[in-house]
């Protein structure tokens, strides 16, 4: 079986994604049975669904979660692959579970007198718990489904898509609750959790570059080589003012990799000369996946002559 022939850091990083995804349901759970449901503020995805179903007939949240769910990770078996719909079974899983376990022994009704701040502290633990959960090739499924699926084949924010899919769940609350200013607070809920889901996701990915003006650019290249693992260009350039040639090292690396760049520069030379940037988005071996349609080939057709 596979499994027998993972590596020791395969199966370490298996199982660290595995208790993240635990920990992000059990955020996502907080936020929606603590904060959200008790309140009659819905959110949106399947959870959203199963919140309007919930208030108009009284079925169980959970059943209706899982039985939506059921059927969005058997259509995206095929397009994400079994190792994403693996860990999002284990998500809903555990949701489900733990949504249970909830609904049945606790029935606190936390800030019900401040619905808007029910609405933000609820909507930020839903949307850390969807961040962390595909941060980790996991997810509460749902949108989040959707969400995968687009961002597999095209550089679209996470957030983003699944603040378009939900708008359309969370208005029709209306026809259930009845009540306007519920409905603002879902909207509310549904930006601060985008916006939540962008954050987490982004804080991993995030990539910055640095351009290093230093006569020991051998030293300083071959210790960021040997420490964050991270390769350098060296490029020609020359001083406009004073005219003298010199090197310089380019740079790419994570975000969370600075600290050690620039305490690797201060220990070879304190007086080089420094710039950091942040980049919108680095691709190839190391960093994101190129992300572009495939391309159909184009038709040949023959002209007059035959050719």
């Amino acid at each position: 079986m596979a499994i027998f022939r993972m590596s020791k850091a395969t199966l370490l990083k298996e199982l660290r994604d595995y208790v993240m995804i635990f920990i992000a349901m059990m955020s996502y759970c907080i936020g929606w049975t603590v904060f959200l449901l008790p309140n009659n503020i819905t959110t949106g995805g399947v959870a959203g669904i199963a919140s309007i179903v919930y208030w108009a007939v009284g079925i169980p949240v959970q059943w209706t979660y899982f039985g939506i769910n059921a059927a969005l990770i058997f259509v995206a078996l095929k397009l994400l692959g079994y190792k994403f719909c693996i860990k999002t079974i284990y998500g809903v899983s555990v949701l489900t579970v733990a949504i249970s376990i909830a609904t049945t022994y606790y029935n606190a009704r936390l800030l019900s007198d401040e619905p808007f701040m029910a609405a933000i502290i609820g909507s930020v633990f839903c949307g850390c718990g969807v961040g962390l959960g595909l941060l980790n090739n996991g997810s509460a499924g749902g949108t989040d489904i959707i969400a995968a699926i687009v961002n597999k084949y095209r550089d679209i924010s996470l957030g983003r898509v699944i603040l378009l899919c939900d708008v359309v769940i969370i208005s029709c609350s209306w026809f259930v609750l009845r009540d306007w200013e519920k409905v603002i607070y879902g909207y509310v809920v549904l930006y601060v959790t985008a916006f939540c889901i962008d954050q987490v996701v982004n804080s991993r990915r995030s990539s910055v570059q640095f351009f290093i003006i230093s006569n020991k650019y051998k030293e300083i290249g071959e210790r960021i080589n040997r420490e964050p693992h991270r390769g350098c260009t060296v490029i020609d350039a020359q001083g406009f003012y004073s005219g003298k040639d010199m090197k310089m090292l380019f740079v790419l690396a994570k975000r969370r990799q600075s600290d050690l760049i620039f305490r690797i520069i201060n220990d070879v030379d304190p007086h080089a000369f420094v710039s950091q940037s942040s980049v919108i988005g680095v691709y190839g071996e190391g960093f994101d996946h190129f992300k572009v349609p495939s391309s159909k080939k184009p038709k040949l057709y023959k002209s007059d002559d035959g050719q």
